[in-house]
């Protein structure tokens, strides 16, 4: 018998099994899905904690501030390490004041925003809808964080949060966006998870490969 013939052979024993009618009284609920995620905890220190272990393991950089101008001076910080020569945002009443404050060449992303150009940012800086404490991620839309390439073009991405935004996990996530959004969902809902990574290649990590390979989140 050849490989072939093996591999088929032990898919049609394995089709001989009945899957599990585990699905008859429709999706499971929000609780179950909880019954197997990883323990998150319920006080905003124990968040805060989770969160900050998920993104640094995963080569996040996260930072918890006290106030707006922490984040100025935590911007301008990383504007003179970097050499920072342009900068692109959007419109926000978070994201775009500190973005000017850097004093340099400013990009706002607009619905017809020339993807090129957004290319020769050094940094995009964003806002967000949330940040999920079980896996260190942050929740972007494309309507609240500049559109669909912002998060993804320049090579350093820095998000700028609120510390009510912090979320337990993923379920609550996903509530948070039926809540804004109903049925008018955004063109892009994308969970980001540390900096753009790949291991394909002999099981070497790679950063930056598909997207930012810095990945920033000030929450103040």
């Amino acid at each position: 018998m050849s490989e072939r013939d093996n591999i088929f052979a032990r898919i049609k024993e394995a089709l001989k099994l009945q899957a599990p009618a585990r699905h008859g009284r429709g999706l499971p609920t929000i609780e179950e899905q909880r019954h197997v995620m990883p323990p998150v905890g319920k006080s905003e220190s124990e968040l805060f904690e989770l969160f900050a272990k998920n993104a640094t393991d995963l080569r996040a950089t996260f930072k918890r501030v006290k106030d707006l101008g922490e984040v100025t001076a935590e911007l301008r910080a990383l504007r003179d390490s970097e050499k920072w020569q342009r900068v692109a945002t959007h419109r926000g009443s978070l994201a775009e004041p500190q973005a000017r404050s850097l004093g340099l060449p400013l990009m706002i992303t607009e619905e017809n925003s020339e993807k090129h150009e957004l290319e020769q940012c050094d940094v995009g800086i964003t806002e967000c809808d949330a940040l999920v404490a079980q896996t260190g991620t942050v929740l972007v839309t494309s309507r609240t964080a500049g559109g669909r390439a912002l998060t993804c073009l320049p090579p350093h991405h820095v998000v700028l949060a609120r510390r009510e935004q912090m979320m337990s996990d993923l379920p609550a996530a996903m509530q948070l966006v039926q809540q804004r959004f109903g049925d008018q969902y955004p063109s892009m809902i994308s969970f980001i998870t540390g900096a753009s990574r790949t291991g394909d290649i002999e099981r070497i990590l790679v950063l930056g490969a598909h997207g930012p390979k810095k990945l920033t989140i000030l929450c103040c």
